[in-house]
């Protein structure tokens, strides 16, 4: 990356940072454009060369959740991980990532699962990105003889997806702590995959 490639990115980096800050802060509606040039110490014409509009903030938000998932995989980068521990890695950094700020979480939360129909499309391109970074991890279990074959990819990712829905709920709801996060996350994941084992009595999921 050249050292103009790297200054933009930091730059983008601070204004979704910034935007993060006062829409926990102050509420998404209560935040003007302007606002989050003058956190992110650039100017406001510069905010819109990155981000049309707010909505593009929470976009952006996603994109550099994403990153963060990809460098947590890359740091933790091992072929022998089992599906649990990699799945573990991929859902629990995107939980300190979405619940860093209660209410952008609850907003962005919001927003990806029941998005207005002019996001559709947007919230399908991310979407994409996910099984980019989902889909080989599951193939590989699949041909390791981890997960069951006959269950297809977007399906298993629905299931992973709809449990760490769930855990989030209870997060905001204050029914579980965000110390017992990631053991309820691991023991439901696990109880997961033992339905999606192949029918072999050699086959286990790790310990």
């Amino acid at each position: 990356m050249s050292v103009r490639e790297a200054k933009k990115q930091r730059k983008k980096k601070a204004i979704v940072e910034a935007a993060i800050s006062l829409f926990s802060a102050q509420g998404y509606e209560n935040t003007s454009i302007e606002q989050i040039a003058r956190a992110a110490g650039v100017g406001k014409g510069t905010v819109y060369s990155y981000f049309q509009t707010k909505k593009d903030l929470i976009k952006g938000f996603c994109e550099y959740e994403l990153e963060k998932i990809h460098l947590e995989l890359v740091k933790r980068s091992n072929r022998e991980a089992t599906i649990l521990e990699q799945m573990l890695t991929i859902y629990m950094t995107e939980f300190h990532h979405v619940t860093q700020n209660r209410e952008f979480g609850r907003l962005y939360m919001r927003e990806s699962i029941f998005p207005k129909e002019s996001d559709v499309q947007d919230n399908l391109e991310t979407d994409d990105k996910y099984f980019q970074i989902l889909f080989p991890i599951l193939q590989k279990g699949q041909e390791r003889g981890e997960l069951r074959k006959d269950v297809e990819l977007l399906y298993m990712t629905a299931h992973f997806y709809s449990l760490y829905i769930m855990i989030i709920s209870a997060w905001y709801t204050g029914r579980i702590s965000t110390g017992e996060v990631e053991p309820a996350m691991e023991l439901l994941f696990r109880q997961l995959l033992e339905g999606l084992q192949p029918k072999n009595p050699n086959s286990q999921v790790s310990k």
